[in-house]
């Protein structure tokens, strides 16, 4: 298994490029099931989950390419599969947007539940609960659930609002459904995220009938058959967001190019507040950290409030404000378990409930560290940068499933990352 080997960096200086979204692209690929033409993405990251939606996809007998460009190609005129296998699903749990397309297009679908990272109760009750008011019959049975719609999909009026907020993933995979469901459909509760508007973008040039992707409430207007259609998946937000840490954390100078900052806005507030320098552009950002960093108060929510994936990276961020930072996880209720491994690291850090404190600046020293998931693994490679002597990063295959070459692309900005295979 993959470790990194960190030492501590200098202030990261340069221009980084930020890959497509990994949140849009997923959803997109599984898209290609809505019809029996090719659909080409442009600006797909190379990533493991990408990886693992395709052999989801060609499982289900898609023909998938990638490009000499990069792009993907995806042939779906020959797939009449509708099982997705436990083998494949359990690796990533964006397995399950095959859910909605298989179900408009062939009136069945069945799917192993899915697996992913263990940042808490993930539940899949809404993406069911959208699929139920479209007309599906649905059942469980040894770990898979079964979806029928011998009637064919009807338009209905659904309010995705769960515990928690809104879903995103519940909101893309209804409404693809939808789009080829017989009738209107009106979604409230809607999720706002950026790549849920990429997805009804994409749909609509497909040929779907969708306004209001993206906002609050959406309404579809379902169609007979879509289209083919060559789609560029918009940039990585969080891989941005990630890199504008990067940035801070070391005090470094900056261009982060082919991002959007309009997806970032509630990240690149609280970077303001703290003291970092800001200049942005349509496609770029400027990300400068040279004077005393100020402590934050910070609560994830739904888009457009603060991403929770990025609250491991602010409280790496964190161990180098003077002064005493709170963070609060309202999304998930076990997204804090880089909290004892930047401890190891030696940052003054406490969790009670959803409530993550962080008293800075604290004296970062090396240690082995563990990667949990995701965007924990990111935040330990953070810390890892301003760790005196360095620290050791196992088990990064987290990484590799949401971010492409990260270790390359912090290398060219002066951080001294090497990769170790075992």
């Amino acid at each position: 298994m993959d470790k990194f080997k960190i030492e501590r960096s200098e202030p990261l200086c340069g221009r980084v490029h930020i890959s497509g979204a990994k949140n849009s692209c997923l959803p997109q690929m599984a898209a290609a099931l809505l019809t029996e033409g090719t659909v080409r993405l442009e600006n797909t990251p190379d990533l493991v989950d990408v990886r693992t939606m395709t052999q989801v996809l060609e499982n289900l007998g898609v023909v998938v390419e990638r490009a000499v460009d990069g792009a993907l190609e995806l042939d779906p005129s020959q797939a009449r599969r509708v099982t997705a296998p436990y083998e494949l699903v359990r690796r990533m749990r964006a397995s399950y947007y095959v859910m909605g397309p298989l179900l408009a297009r062939h009136g069945q679908a069945e799917m192993s539940l899915p697996g992913g990272c263990a940042i808490g109760q993930r539940p899949i009750d809404l993406h069911l609960k959208g699929l139920a008011a479209l007309g599906a019959e649905i059942s469980t049975s040894e770990g898979f659930v079964h979806l029928r719609a011998p009637g064919g999909l009807r338009g209905a009026r659904i309010d995705l609002a769960g515990e928690h907020g809104t879903s995103a993933g519940a909101t893309i995979n209804v409404m693809m459904a939808a789009s080829l469901a017989e009738g209107r459909t009106v979604l409230t509760s809607a999720a706002r995220e950026p790549e849920v508007e990429d997805v009804a973008v994409m749909l609509n040039a497909m040929g779907a009938s969708i306004t209001g992707g993206g906002e609050g409430v959406t309404e579809i207007e379902g169609v007979r058959h879509l289209s083919g259609i060559t789609h560029r998946v918009i940039p990585d937000r969080i891989e941005a967001g990630t890199f504008a840490v990067a940035a801070a954390i070391t005090g470094g100078d900056v261009v982060i190019s082919d991002c959007n900052p309009a997806h970032l806005t509630a990240v690149l507030e609280l970077l303001q507040q703290i003291g970092v320098d800001l200049e942005q552009g349509r496609k770029t950002l400027l990300v400068r950290s040279h004077a005393p960093l100020r402590p934050f108060q910070l609560e994830t929510k739904p888009y457009p409030g603060f991403p929770t994936d990025m609250q491991a990276q602010f409280c790496a961020l964190a161990t180098c404000c003077h002064g005493t930072s709170t963070i609060v996880e309202s999304i998930f209720e076990n997204r804090a378990m880089h909290a004892p491994e930047l401890a190891r690291l030696g940052a003054d850090i406490e969790v009670h409930g959803r409530t993550i404190t962080v008293r800075g600046p604290c004296a970062m020293t090396s240690a082995p560290v563990m990667a949990s998931d995701l965007r924990a693994s990111a935040a330990l490679v953070l810390a890892g940068l301003v760790a005196a002597g360095g620290c050791l990063v196992n088990r990064i295959y987290h990484l590799d499933r949401g971010y492409e070459n990260l270790e390359s692309k912090l290398v060219r900005l002066g951080a001294g990352i090497l990769r170790i295979s075992e």
